[in-house]
């Protein structure tokens, strides 16, 4: 048990127990955080995910209101067309790739899921314009599956952090799974998310106002170094 607790402060890795404090402070703050993208249905939450592939979530919101008052269903954005849908979206990157693969998913639930978003990770995998990170989105969100998407911002707070280092999302995302206990696995990905969004950001984290700077292996290398500054 010593050498591991040695091996996880060589590595930057968080200990156990602290994980376990890292996400009971997080839920202190944000007992049920949730999704900041808009939508109300499996659907529409499916097709705002899409959209979000390299654009914000508030850039999102901003169009998908005229977008669902036109077609809220599989059937209906079918029968929208893709032009139209490209109208509807053009202020979010990547609007062309996106239009076309809203207007093909849509078919494709109309096709071989009876217009329904399906609860299987492979079927939404199978969907155009779905990778993993979004199939996990919806399974947590819209089916309650204790899933942990990763994107950018769970990426960079598990890897600084030390929460679960990897060089992949699909290696964090793995190491999460494994090291985040089971009581907080439902929201996990959402405190992460929102974490490093507001709070552990890229370019200048606000460390001083972070509730869980002190398990955080980045903040521990930082107070080593001050020691061993002192010191000579």
């Amino acid at each position: 048990m010593l050498m591991d607790r040695r091996f996880q402060e060589l590595e930057g890795v968080m200990k156990r127990a602290d994980i376990d404090e890292f996400f009971r402070r997080l839920s202190a703050r944000d007992p049920a955080p949730s999704s900041e993208l808009a939508f109300h249905s499996p659907f529409t939450l499916l097709v705002a995910v899409v959209l979000s592939a390299q654009a914000t979530d508030a850039g999102v919101n901003r169009a998908t209101p005229a977008l669902f008052a036109a077609a809220d269903t599989p059937a209906k954005m079918a029968r929208l067309g893709e032009a139209r849908v490209r109208e509807l979206i053009k202020t979010i990157g990547l609007f062309n790739t996106k239009a076309r693969n809203i207007i093909a998913l849509s078919q494709q639930l109309l096709e071989r899921h009876g217009g329904e978003v399906p609860t299987d990770r492979a079927a939404l995998e199978a969907l155009p314009g779905v990778g993993r990170k979004t199939a996990n989105v919806v399974l947590n969100v819209a089916f309650g599956e204790p899933t942990i998407a990763v994107d950018t911002h769970v990426f960079r707070v598990a890897n600084r952090t030390g929460l679960a280092r990897g060089k992949t999302p699909e290696e964090v995302e793995r190491k999460l799974l494994r090291a985040v206990p089971a009581r907080w696995k439902q929201h996990a990905h959402h405190w992460l998310i929102l974490h490093g969004r507001h709070v552990c950001k890229a370019r200048k984290p606000s460390c001083a106002e972070c509730a869980v700077a002190d398990l955080c292996a980045r903040e521990r290398r930082r107070r080593c170094r001050r020691r061993r500054g002192r010191r000579r």
